[in-house]
């Protein structure tokens, strides 16, 4: 690549499971598929097999669209940083902060929680972690809307908020901590961009009740 000027950047930095085969590969293959859906320019995620192709492939695209368009010439970046955020005998927690600008007025950064079995590197659907995710649904809603000073007799959306159908979601991006258990929204999820990221926490005594795995 001939670059001097606003050259691109891709700094990847991913934890690599390693010890019984069956259960590394399916959490290594997991955590790969999720990083495609991050970096990709195009209409629809890269078909890279692995990160040095999936890093060849964002260079590949910021160089066809310097021939296409030369005179917009702004560099590209992408950052990946992941880390086991909780381990225990019945669950793996790896985040995944990115950061990507591809162009226009700012780029977009954001979190992705992903849970694993340690025993059988299966991912663990939203679902599998509550007695009755409905049920925890409306307990969260309610803690939400108390942080958030969201009125009960009023739309989710009431005070600004932006969730889709104007109804709660728990969305995809459920963290375990320390202090408990983290509902996390990425800009977009739940308010615009200039609102920012929206979480809330939930103590693990608050919501035994409620919660399979821990």
């Amino acid at each position: 690549m001939n670059c001097k000027d606003n050259c691109p950047s891709i700094r990847v930095r991913i934890p690599i499971a390693k010890g019984v085969p069956i259960v590394s590969d399916s959490i290594n293959k997991k955590v790969f598929s999720v990083l495609k859906e991050i970096v990709y320019f195009g209409e629809k995620p890269y078909t890279s097999n692995d990160f040095a192709e999936l890093v060849n492939s964002f260079i590949d695209s910021y160089e066809k669209l310097q021939k296409d368009f030369p005179k917009d010439s702004f560099g590209w970046e992408a950052k990946i940083d992941g880390e086991i955020k909780y381990l225990s005998e019945n669950i793996i927690n790896i985040e995944i902060k990115h950061y990507t600008y591809t162009g226009g007025a700012h780029g977009y950064q954001g979190q992705r929680s992903l849970l694993f079995d340690p025993n059988t590197g299966k991912t663990i659907l939203q679902h599998q972690l509550f007695k009755d995710i409905n049920t925890f649904r409306v307990f969260a809603e309610k803690k939400f809307r108390s942080k958030y000073k969201i009125p009960e007799n009023e739309s989710i959306n009431a005070t600004g908020l932006l969730f889709e159908n104007d109804t709660f979601h728990l969305l995809q991006n459920l963290f375990y901590t320390d202090k408990g258990l983290l509902l996390f929204y990425n800009s977009y999820e739940a308010a615009s961009y200039a609102d920012g990221t929206k979480e809330l926490l939930l103590s693990y005594k608050e919501i035994s009740d409620y919660l399979l795995i821990k």
